[in-house]
This record gives structure tokens, C-alpha cells and sequence, in this order.
């Protein structure tokens, strides 16, 4: 006699033979239940199957899987196909966010009040009482388990409610789809290739062409065009360089006396920057590192690059590293030389990144 079974009979109960032909599967659960201390002592259905409230729940059940479903599907779409790169006379890229958010946020809503309406409206309900006790399983206990899992699976009503089943597939494997999603994306396609954080309208084109240094009206820009002294701000010389496509492009060429430019050369060359400059040329990105803002108030007496949004000033002829103000790095500097036909172009793209900081930046 098992251990379970000796705590029955001292209190009083015959065990049923589960084994018994006629059996309810009820009946065994609780048979099962009773052999563990436990006793069901209220239990009842909270609709009447196959009641007109019944449908009524399963339908709404069912709605909400199907709407985790849609949400989630709509979430790969606008994931896989929304523009969420900028773009002149477009808006669409301020979106892309907060539909991923509501979408999600939707799918996620639409699973919870799913299960949640189906366990406390569709599934019976059950008060039961347990007692502590030890003792060793037995081939009865592995039978009572398998027909209480049986009975389970009944009881949630899927065989009953077929559409429960189905909304709930049709729910879930779109969020399965979501999850998966960023994962297999940044292994199909690199997050980071082509990335305007990291690159500029300066980047070489395809075959490697250097990209000439051009006025705002497009012009290329040779050497003679700077007085001594002066300065001159630049873009690249490609489709919408000029524009907000190309808005980290902006660059002030500037043309050093003598005596500026070879202590210009002097810091180069102790950053490892010896080949940025030519002759007495040298073009630092026109973007503050400390907030974005246009830094282009040059003063030709002292060398100073003053950033008018909050004062902030760098030092040219010292790789334009930063002597006041809330800048804490300096301005990238763009390598240059002169092509056959006499006018600048970018040797490569900038070797930093432009502008403030951000978290991906190495």
C-alpha cells in the first residue's frame, strides 16, 4: 500500500481504483487530488457550454487574439518597410518609431486580455484545499498526472471552441515573427553600413572618386578663390550636397598665412593628421561638437572658430581642439589635396565623426 494511500484510509476513505471502467475523467482528478491532500471542494462552470454567453466569450476571446495578430504583423511591415530615414519634404521617418510602439504595445495589450479573459471567464471555477505531505511517486500518481493534464487541456475548451485554438496560432506566431525580427534583421543586413552617423557626402563615390569641394551654388573651389587669411564654407560635390540630406557636410576651407599654417602642420603631424592639409589649406567640419550648431565666426587674428549658439571656441592652428566653452572635442578635420584640374577634393571622409556625440560612436 502506498504512502498516499495509508494516509486515506486513516481518514477515512477508500481509494478508488482508477483503473475502473466507468470513470469520469473528473472523477480521477479528483481521486488524484484526494491522494495528494488535496480536496476540491467547490467547482463549477462559469458558462453553460454551448450557451449563447459561451459563443459570445469565445468570440471575444478569439477577437483579441486575432487583433495580437494584426498588430504584430503590422509591426514587421512598418519594421521592414517604413522610411524611417530622413528626407527632404517628407515626414514619414518621425513616425516609424512610435508606430513600432503602438503596434507592439497593441500586440502585447491584445495577448494579456486575451488569457486573462479567457481564464477568468471561460475556465470553471475551482476552490481547493491542500495538505502538506511526503512521500514517493507512484505508477497510480503517473497515471493521475497524465489524466489531469488530459483533463486540463479539456477544460480550457479548445477541442469545444475550435476558434479559440485558431485565434490564438493566428495571435501568437506574428509575435514570435516580432520577436524575432531585430535579431535575424542585424544578421540579413548590417544596422551600420551606409549609416549618415558615421559617414558623410565627403565619403568617396563608387571606383573610389574623391568628392570635390563645392560652393553653395555648386561651383568647385580652387586654391586662388581664398585670399590668405581667409575662409570659405564648402560642401560636397554630389546630388544634394547642399541640402538637409547632407546637413553634417557643411565644411569651412580655410587658407592659413604662413606662419599659422606651419604651426597648423606642427599639431597635425603630433595627432598622426601630417597629410590633412594642403599647402596652406586647411578645412575643418563647420558642425559644434558640442550641440550641432553651424560654428563659423572665424577670427583671422587669433585663429579661433567661435560657435555662436553657446560660445564655444576652437583653436585652428591646434587641430581645432577646443579652449572655451561647453565643446569637450575637437573638429574633425577633413583630409584634402588638389586633383589634376586644380581643384579641392576630399582625400577620404572625415576620420571622426562630425558633430556631438552620440552612443554608438567608438
Amino acid at each position: 500500500m502506498s504512502t498516499h494511500t495509508e494516509h486515506q484510509a486513516q481518514q477515512g476513505r477508500e481509494p478508488l481504483d482508477v483503473n475502473t471502467p466507468g470513470l469520469t475523467r473528473f472523477d480521477i482528478v479528483r481521486e488524484g487530488a484526494r491522494r495528494d491532500d488535496i480536496e476540491i471542494v467547490h467547482y463549477e462552470p462559469q458558462v453553460v457550454p454551448g450557451s449563447k454567453a459561451e459563443r459570445r466569450l469565445t468570440r471575444t476571446v478569439a477577437a483579441m487574439f486575432l487583433l495580437t495578430g494584426l498588430a504584430a504583423t503590422a509591426f514587421l511591415i512598418i519594421y521592414i518597410w517604413w522610411p524611417w530615414e530622413y528626407a527632404p519634404g517628407r515626414g514619414g521617418d518621425k513616425w516609424y518609431t512610435p508606430l513600432l510602439g503602438v503596434t507592439l504595445g497593441v500586440a502585447l495589450l491584445g495577448i494579456g486580455f486575451g488569457i486573462l479573459t479567457w481564464g477568468k471567464k471561460l475556465l470553471p471555477k475551482e476552490v481547493s484545499i491542500q495538505d502538506r505531505h511526503e512521500g514517493a511517486v507512484s505508477a497510480d500518481d503517473r497515471t493521475i498526472t497524465g489524466q489531469t493534464m488530459l483533463y486540463m487541456a479539456d477544460e480550457l475548451g479548445v477541442k469545444r471552441r475550435p476558434l479559440l485554438g485558431i485565434s490564438l496560432l493566428a495571435g501568437l506566431a506574428p509575435v514570435g515573427a516580432v520577436v524575432a525580427a531585430p535579431l535575424v534583421g542585424g544578421l540579413i543586413s548590417d544596422p551600420h553600413k551606409n549609416n549618415q552617423m558615421f559617414t558623410t557626402g565627403f565619403a568617396p563615390a563608387e571606383g573610389g572618386q574623391k568628392i570635390r569641394l563645392v560652393r553653395e551654388d555648386g561651383r568647385p573651389v580652387r586654391p586662388a578663390d581664398i585670399s590668405s587669411g581667409g575662409q570659405l564654407t564648402v560642401f560636397p560635390g554630389i546630388d544634394h550636397g547642399v541640402s538637409n540630406r547632407h546637413a553634417d557636410s557643411p565644411t569651412l576651407l580655410i587658407h592659413l598665412r604662413d606662419s599659422d599654417a606651419q604651426e597648423s602642420r606642427r599639431a597635425n603631424e603630433r595627432e598622426g593628421h601630417g597629410d590633412y592639409m594642403w599647402g596652406n589649406y586647411a578645412a575643418f567640419s563647420k558642425i559644434c561638437t558640442h550641440a550641432g550648431c553651424p560654428a563659423s565666426l572665424y577670427e583671422q587674428q587669433t585663429n579661433r572658430l567661435l560657435c555662436p549658439c553657446h560660445q564655444s571656441q576652437f583653436l585652428i592652428t591646434d587641430n581645432a581642439r577646443p579652449i572655451f566653452g561647453p565643446a569637450s572635442r575637437r573638429l574633425p578635420q577633413l583630409p584634402i589635396e588638389v586633383d589634376a584640374e586644380g581643384y579641392f577634393v576630399a582625400k577620404s571622409d572625415y576620420t571622426e565623426t562630425v558633430g556631438p556625440d552620440f552612443w554608438e560612436r567608438p
